[in-house]
């Protein structure tokens, strides 16, 4: 591994890179915050894949990438004059240290548990944080991550269940709640009532249930987003399987039997194993 100076070294050259381009090319110099945030989200999608992948050297590209855009970010507000890459630093070592007070400082924790709660708690005392618990989870995040960080913060100030096993009967509470919207639904389809109020209840209803399942699984220290797409990837190994050998059987799916597919599915099933 590289030693600290070299480090250092590297990350200088960059910001000569960047300044370099920013001066002489005309796509980099026309760029501004509005037309990189799209770019930078791609970006962390990207990242996201490499790391689900396992592709290491393909993390080690796209975490360059995240940092060209953190500095090329920095660029642009240094020339509007609202802070630069230094002040971006010094912003993030200081909150790193302020909310290490394990470390920095003489509290005592013994489980990364501890140090998650104290983490959230130290947010709110801080003089330019947030304002109220939930302001600090974006609005734009996807909304199974956006529900997972809500219930953390919520927890974080003692508002969670006493137990994990107690989060169940409030999922299988809406679970009831989500059959009986169901057969709303289906009586408002055949007496030709309000049949848009209907599935607007059922679509809370169902809200209400995939929040819940959130919170089991989280009480059970289960990532549902890594959960969700293992069983995302399963599915789509397992159907590309079945598709390619209806191909080789010089057949579509659509010409299947129902039958037919589930055997293959089955056959699918195997190989995972």
């Amino acid at each position: 591994m590289h030693d600290r100076d070299s480090r250092m070294a590297a990350f200088g050259e960059l910001l000569d890179v960047m300044d370099n381009l920013r001066e002489k090319c005309p796509w980099d110099r026309k760029q501004t915050f509005e037309t990189l945030r799209p770019l930078t989200i791609e970006e962390t999608y990207e990242l996201s894949q490499a790391l689900e992948d396992k592709a290491y050297d393909e993390v080690c590209k796209e975490l360059g990438d995240l940092i060209m855009h953190i500095v090329f970010y920095a660029k642009v507000a240094d020339e509007q004059g609202l802070f630069d890459i230094q002040d971006v630093l010094e912003k993030i070592c200081a909150k790193l240290k302020f909310r290490h007070p394990h470390i920095y400082g003489d509290v005592q924790v013994k489980t990364a548990d501890d140090v998650s709660d104290n983490w959230e708690k130290l947010k709110l005392k801080e003089k330019d944080g947030n304002r109220t618990v939930l302001s600090g989870v974006p609005q734009a995040l996807p909304s199974m991550i956006k529900a997972l960080r809500m219930q953390d913060k919520a927890h974080g100030v003692g508002f969670d269940w006493a137990r994990p096993e107690d989060s169940w009967d409030k999922f299988f509470e809406e679970v009831d709640e989500v059959k009986a919207e169901i057969a709303a639904v289906e009586q408002a389809q055949e007496r030709e009532e309000d049949l848009a109020a209907a599935r607007n209840r059922l679509e809370a209803e169902m809200g209400d249930l995939f929040f819940a399942l959130i919170n089991v699984s989280r009480l059970y220290k289960v990532n549902p987003d890594n959960a969700l797409e293992r069983t995302n990837q399963k599915f789509r190994r397992r159907f590309d399987y079945v598709e390619a050998q209806t191909i080789r059987r010089g057949r579509q799916l659509k010409d299947l039997t129902l039958d037919e597919m589930d055997a293959l599915w089955n056959q699918a099933k195997q190989q995972d194993r």
